[in-house]
């Protein structure tokens, strides 16, 4: 129920953020969860975000969805790192050079939220590889 301004109300020196684009998207989002919370356990400065990118002309539903979504979840924890994003999607992809919506994104970002490494789909050890490299390297 609170609303944030991306990227700038992301906390963290280093956090990670799952961008997905579509309902059938959760089960790879969810294939990172347990990495991302073994990082997490480690790191007091890190954290990671499950953003759902839905379209704004959805807006006018966002009661509706919000809820549907949050009575799926019912994990404070879940619902705290579940950052929903309605809008232009160019807008947010765009500037990310993302130009594929039919899987996820994986983001490194620093505390500016600056992108220092992103990877596309379902965890693997060699992606998980990638972003591990690039959270390591942020000071």
């Amino acid at each position: 129920g609170t609303s944030l301004e991306l990227p700038a109300d992301l906390g963290g020196a280093r956090a990670v953020a799952v961008i997905a684009f579509r309902r059938e998207h959760q089960t790879l989002v969810d294939s990172w969860v347990p990495w991302l919370e073994t990082r997490a356990e480690g790191d007091a400065d890190f954290r990671f975000y499950e953003i759902p990118a839905i379209s704004g002309r959805w807006g006018i539903a966002r009661r509706f969805i919000d809820g549907g979504m949050a009575a799926a979840i019912q994990v404070p924890e879940v619902l705290r790192r579940t950052l929903t994003y309605y809008g232009n999607l160019d807008a947010l992809t765009g500037p990310l050079g993302i130009v594929d919506r039919d899987t996820i994104h994986a983001l490194a970002l620093d505390a500016e939220a600056r992108v220092h490494a992103m990877v596309t789909g379902a965890f693997d050890p060699a992606s998980a590889a990638v972003i591990a490299a690039a959270l390591d390297a942020i000071e």
